[in-house]
């Protein structure tokens, strides 16, 4: 039987991708020491790699496909497909950021002002090219870790990731301004990628994984309402596209089924009750396949 390399993220984004996967109908498991998951695709085989390794190895033709950020892609330089955007990281939807951080008190108000100062950061090569763009001069030393500890004593500067910005207020530093936007990316090797049977599966990982993805903070909604009441029902229902309507077997009245974003549902239950909707269900979706 032929399998698919993938590669999946350790660390901080193990979890949440465990969960997109979970979602998207494909079950991962992995002992907590492990570097081999499992998957309930038998056409399937995997390993759990730091996301700052993944795009060599899927460069290398080691693994076929792997999840990893763009930074990370940008950051080893590596040769690979990228083949779609996944918007999560480890507690959101959405991107992450690289930043360019100073103390809370330091003068550094632009990325001029570092110029001939020492700059920490686990991105070096993104760094580089950052500050070559802002013509600016720096000492910019690799980290090997806690990079938010080194200000002001080990370094002038970071450049670090951040989700929430709160590690950073937490350590008394402050943003002046963003070096690398970065979401979480499916890249393929590219020999594989020219491989049919591999193609064809990554695309329909892809297609999965990117309807869970859509589906994510939505619930669908069925109810029946009075004919009469239509127009009134249909000026209070936010939907993604036109509701679906069907017809009952009393001519009088009709069914109606919208997918809406789950937040707004606790608002739109009691108004649709009061303008005559009645057997309203609402029900959770997994993946949203446009």
């Amino acid at each position: 039987m032929r399998k698919l390399k993938i590669g999946l993220p350790s660390g901080s984004l193990q979890e949440s991708t465990f969960r997109l996967f979970g979602r998207a109908g494909i079950k991962v498991q992995a002992a907590s020491r492990s570097l081999y998951p499992t998957f309930d695709d038998p056409e399937l085989s995997g390993l759990m790699l730091r996301a700052q390794e993944m795009a060599t190895h899927v460069g290398s033709g080691i693994l076929d496909v792997g999840l990893t950020g763009l930074d990370w892609v940008k950051e080893t330089g590596a040769k690979v497909k990228h083949v779609t955007e996944l918007n999560y990281a480890k507690g959101s939807f959405g991107p992450v950021r690289w930043v360019l951080a100073v103390p809370q008190r330091s003068k550094v108000r632009k990325v001029k002002d570092l110029e001939g100062k020492r700059v920490a950061t686990e991105l070096v090569r993104v760094s580089r090219e950052f500050f070559r763009r802002h013509d600016t001069t720096v000492d910019l030393e690799f980290s090997w870790g806690s990079t938010e500890a080194k200000p002001p004593l080990l370094a002038d500067a970071i450049v670090e990731l951040t989700e929430t910005g709160t590690s950073l207020r937490a350590n008394k530093l402050r943003i002046v301004e963003t070096v690398l936007e970065s979401t979480t990316q499916v890249i393929a090797n590219r020999k594989a990628w020219k491989d049919p049977w591999k193609k064809k599966k990554i695309e329909n990982i892809v297609l999965l994984l990117n309807g869970a993805l859509l589906a994510e903070g939505r619930v669908g909604l069925k109810m029946n309402l009075p004919r009469r009441n239509l127009s009134k029902i249909l000026k209070i229902i936010p939907s993604m596209h036109t509701p679906t309507l069907s017809d009952l077997t009393d001519r009088n009245w009709m069914a109606l089924e919208v997918i809406i974003e789950e937040k707004v549902v606790r608002v739109l239950l009691p108004e649709l009750k009061r303008a005559g909707a009645s057997d309203i269900v609402e029900y959770p979706l997994n993946k949203i396949i446009h």
